[in-house]
C-alpha cells in the first residue's frame, strides 16, 4: 500500500510495543521514517503539538517503570506545562509508540486502529 504523506513513528527501539508497531507495518508494506527519542531527542514545538492535538492525559505514559521512578513531587500536581516538561526531560514517559501521518496522530498501538487509520 503506497501513501501520499510520510508516516513518522517516534519512540525509543527496544521497546516491545514499538516492534509490534514497526512490525505490523512492515508487514502492510507502510514505509516510515523512525524518530528515536534516546537519540534524537523530542522538539518541544512537537510535544505541545501533540498535547494540544490529544491531550497531555493520553500522552504521558503513567504505566512505565520511568513514572514510577519519579518523586512524589513530580508525580503531583500535574498540568500539561509539567507533564510536557517532564516529557522533554525524561522522552521515556511519552507513551509509545507515536505516529505521524499528515493530519494523523496515532498515539499507542493498537492493531484495529492503525488499520482503519491506514484502510486495511
Amino acid at each position: 500500500m503506497a501513501t501520499s504523506a510520510a508516516i513518522t513513528l517516534y519512540g525509543i527501539p527496544n521497546c516491545d510495543t514499538m516492534k509490534t508497531a514497526r512490525n505490523w507495518l512492515a508487514a502492510h508494506g507502510l514505509v516510515y521514517a523512525f524518530h528515536n527519542y534516546k537519540v534524537d531527542g523530542v522538539d518541544p514545538k512537537k510535544l505541545d503539538d501533540w498535547i494540544a492535538r490529544a491531550g497531555w492525559e493520553v500522552i504521558l505514559n503513567r504505566a512505565g517503570t520511568t513514572f514510577r521512578a519519579l518523586t512524589d513531587a513530580e508525580k503531583s500536581g500535574i498540568t500539561a506545562r509539567k507533564a510536557a516538561t517532564l516529557m522533554l526531560a525524561q522522552p521515556s514517559l511519552i507513551k509509545r509508540p507515536v505516529l505521524e501521518w499528515g493530519a494523523t496522530l496515532l498515539i499507542g498501538f493498537k492493531p484495529a486502529v492503525y488499520a482503519e487509520a491506514f484502510g486495511v
